[in-house]
């Protein structure tokens, strides 16, 4: 692997990104969310260093409770998680999702999520159990955490 340079500048400039403005998304009367999702990691960097898995989850989270507080405007029912892939980091996203005119799937609803897991160690510390429901599911060839607001939004 080769030396990743530019740690500093590279998240300085993913904290400015974790702002709810930087995403121009409308959260108004009219706005709608159809599995709406960023990932923060998208070149998968954490793939390769425990280091960098860990900050970009610190992000996810920042980016998860600042959006959190965003939707609690919205006058609608409203889902959000975070989701971790643990074999690939790049697909780690922050995820919205509410009715909307595209498809009839709210709520969405992810069969075998198992609410009550281990949660692996290198992240554990990383998340309040007092704030978040975390659960684990294998999806189409990968193992899924989801991280989910206790007080917000509608499980999944």
């Amino acid at each position: 692997m080769k030396k990743f340079r530019g740690k500093k500048r590279y998240f300085h400039n993913l904290a400015r990104e974790l702002d709810v403005a930087y995403y121009d998304l409308d959260f108004g009367k009219d706005g709608w969310f159809d599995i709406w999702h960023t990932h923060l990691d998208f070149y998968g960097l954490g793939d390769n260093s425990l280091k960098l898995r860990r900050e970009h989850i610190k992000a996810h989270i920042i980016l998860y409770n600042n959006l959190l507080e965003k939707l609690k405007l919205i006058k609608k029912p409203y889902q959000s998680w975070i989701e971790l892939v643990d074999e690939d980091t790049g697909l780690d996203g922050v995820y919205i999702h509410t009715p909307n005119p595209n498809d009839n799937n709210f709520p969405l609803k992810l069969e075998n999520i198992k609410w009550d897991c281990h949660i692996p160690k290198y992240y554990k510390d990383l998340i309040n159990l007092n704030e978040f429901n975390v659960g684990h599911y294998t999806g189409e060839s990968n193992n899924l955490f989801i991280i989910q607001s206790k007080n917000n939004g509608i499980r999944l």
